[in-house]
This record gives C-alpha cells, sequence and structure tokens, in this order.
C-alpha cells in the first residue's frame, strides 16, 4: 500500500507495480488537485521519470535572471535547456496514470487515521494494518507514506525534522504582451530575509510568482511577496490561486522505517535544504521506497523485513543524503553571504557553468565539492565564516 498520490507515491507505486506487486495507492484528495510548488523540471526529476512519460512542459527555460533583492540583476542565458515548467496537477495526474497502466490501483477521497503493526487488527506479524477515517481497515505487507510533510505515516515512523520553512505563491495571468516577455528565462532573487528567495517562473499566459523563507518570518515572507510582485509591474493583475505550503527538511538521524512501514519525499524530510527543491527528491526515494517495499512484503519475519528496511536507509542516505548535506551547507553560507552567492553566479563562469550542469542533471552539488578541489576548498573557508 502507498499513501499519497503525489510524485513520491506515484513513483513508489509505479515501481511496486512494474514488479508485480499488488498494490493500492490512497489519496485523501480528488485527483488531479493544486500543490503549491514552482514546478520546476531539472535534469533529475527528468531522469527519475517512468520511462515514456512524456512531461506536459509548458515552457523550456534557457535564460535565468538573477538579482539581489531587485538589485544587480544580471541575465545568463544557456545555448541548451537547462530545465522545464510544467503545472503540478497536471504532471502529477500523469505519474498516477503512469503508476495504473503499471498496475496498481487508485482510491481517492480517502484519508488515512492510522497505522498498526501489532494489535488485535493485525493477523500476523508480515502485515501491517491502515486504518481509514470511516472506520475500514485495509492490510498489506508493506506500506509507504508519502502523504506529504504533514505526513501521518511520517508521525508513526518518528520522523523529526530540523528545517521548516514557510513558501508563499501566486499564480497570476498576464497578457500576452507580459507572457512574451518571460517566455524561456526566470527569474531568481535572494531575497531580504536570510536564507530567503523568489522566482518567476513563466508558464503560457500565466507567472507563478513565489518566496520562501525560514518558518517563523510569516509576516516578512508575505511582504517580500507583496513587494516582489509589485516590483515586478504584476501587482495589477489578479492571481487566479494564492497558495501557501511550508517545506520540511528531515534531520540527519531521522528514521526512514519502522517495521513494514518506509516513508519518502516530503513525508520522510527528503528536499534540498538551499533550493528546497522537492521533486526529484520525491520521485527517487519514491521509486527506492517502492522497490524496497516489494523485497519488505516478501520478508518472512522481522529479521529480514529490518534487514530490507535497513537497506533502503542506506540506500537512501548514500546518494540523496549526500545531496541534503552539501545543500545544508550551501544554505547557511547563503543565509549569511547572498551577495557573495549573486556575485559568483553573476560574474564568475566556472559557477554559472556548475549551476548549468546542476539543472541539467549532469552532476550534483554534492559531486562538484566531492570532486573539485576550489570548490571544496572554497566552501570550507565560507564554512568557518
Amino acid at each position: 500500500m502507498v499513501v499519497g498520490a503525489g510524485p513520491a507515491g506515484a513513483s513508489a507505486a509505479y515501481a511496486a507495480a512494474v514488479a508485480g506487486r499488488r498494490v493500492l495507492l490512497l489519496e485523501k484528495a480528488e485527483l488531479p488537485r493544486y500543490k503549491t510548488c514552482g514546478g520546476g523540471i531539472i535534469g533529475p526529476t527528468r531522469d527519475a521519470l517512468p520511462p515514456g512519460f512524456e512531461l506536459p512542459l509548458l515552457d523550456r527555460v534557457h535564460a535565468v535572471t538573477f538579482s539581489l533583492n531587485g538589485r544587480l540583476s544580471r541575465t545568463r542565458r544557456s545555448r541548451y535547456m537547462l530545465f522545464g515548467l510544467v503545472n503540478r496537477p497536471e504532471f502529477d495526474q500523469g505519474l498516477v496514470e503512469a503508476a495504473q497502466a503499471a498496475g496498481a490501483r487508485l482510491r481517492t477521497g480517502v484519508q488515512v487515521t492510522r497505522v498498526e503493526q501489532h494489535g488485535p487488527a493485525v493477523p500476523d506479524r508480515r502485515t501491517v494494518a491502515v486504518v481509514l477515517s470511516g472506520g475500514e481497515t485495509v492490510l498489506a505487507r508493506a506500506v509507504v507514506g508519502a502523504d506529504g510533510s504533514a505526513s501521518r505515516i511520517g508521525a508513526h515512523v518518528g520522523v523529526r525534522m530540523d528545517q521548516v520553512d514557510l513558501g508563499l505563491e501566486a499564480e497570476i495571468p498576464v497578457p500576452e504582451t507580459v507572457a512574451e516577455d518571460w517566455a524561456g528565462r526566470v527569474l531568481i532573487d535572494w531575497g531580504p530575509i536570510p536564507g530567503s528567495y523568489g522566482w518567476v517562473f513563466p508558464k503560457g499566459d500565466t507567472l507563478t510568482v513565489g518566496v520562501i523563507s525560514a518558518r517563523g518570518e510569516g509576516a516578512a515572507t508575505k511582504r517580500y511577496l507583496e513587494d516582489f510582485i509589485a516590483r515586478l509591474g504584476l501587482a495589477g493583475f489578479e492571481p487566479s490561486i494564492s497558495s501557501g505550503h511550508l517545506t520540511r527538511c528531515r534531520a540527519d538521524d531521522s528514521p526512514l522505517s519502522r517495521g513494514r512501514v518506509l516513508v519518502c519525499g516530503d513525508a520522510a524530510g527528503l528536499l534540498e535544504p538551499w533550493t528546497r527543491e522537492g521533486i526529484s527528491f520525491a520521485l527517487r526515494s519514491g521509486r527506492l521506497a517502492g522497490e524496497w517495499a516489494v523485497r519488505i512484503a516478501g520478508a518472512y519475519d522481522a529479521v529480514d523485513a529490518r534487514r530490507e528496511a535497513l537497506n533502503y536507509a542506506f540506500a537512501v542516505k548514500s546518494g540523496l543524503g549526500v545531496e541534503m548535506g552539501a545543500g545544508r551547507r550551501m544554505q547557511a553560507v547563503f543565509a549569511r553571504r547572498p551577495g557573495l552567492l549573486h556575485a559568483a553566479l553573476t560574474g564568475f563562469r566556472p559557477a554559472w557553468n556548475a549551476f548549468t550542469r546542476i539543472v541539467r542533471g549532469s552532476t550534483t552539488l554534492g559531486e562538484i565539492v566531492r570532486t573539485n578541489g576550489v570548490a571544496r576548498r572554497t566552501l570550507a573557508a565560507l564554512d568557518k565564516g
């Protein structure tokens, strides 16, 4: 059973179904549904999609304008596409349909209230009981929690977070003349609150405009978004959707499993701490969770199940965990010295080249820090303040 039909859950359901297991995918909302998210599809996201998946791209980005709280703007361009932009309802729906085509069964409009691995509802030690809001109990050999950053399954596992941020976003329909000015180009603005930034992502006749900063700065974050929109000359256009969302990053020692229950994606606190990019982390961790859920479902006792759960945790930490570690270091530097980062990306070609390679998926921030001596020494110096 997979709880949550976002990218992580759909990816897990697809991986388990392709392996030949009977898979039930549960989602509390009716699909498609809106999700507060910029919708940027970077290289690692594209590489983690099911085979043959057609991205519903609304724009292809070849240029990035960087600004420092509205100042010192500079646009850098690439001959190659850096990343694509999607609306999450269509993207998520496509992933769910891919899981269904692989054999997963979908139930929407159902909410999980609790998970039991012991007690009268559980017939044997190889079974997990999932209790739904209407009182129905569903039994499974393995459960994957992919039910978002406020995850009930994550609470059952004991997931702990050490970074929580607030993202605010507006979907702003604009005239064709305005849309043409943004086609193929995004804006990234390093914000006035430590560790904050804003973005403009063009999607045809709509601009997705948002900002993100640490939780606890709600009023300042709202002012940042209002000022950002006004500064861009977009205050006169009425948003079709205004929304907010908390993103949460896991603590290093946070568990990823409990018994026959695994967590992935936002439910596990898996996202990049600096950019707060989560789609690629959701897809990649979801695929791993689905693959290891198959192995846990086939485990005949608690010892075998525990061994497979530990292997899942190792696979996540050795890949995504390394990227998160590098992202934490970058976020700490960025919060103290946003001007330095802005100067590097706009005036130092190796930094821009590294950025393009990361978003296109040919490397990762963690790999650059590990293999590039200059980058490693620079980041180490900045770590010391």
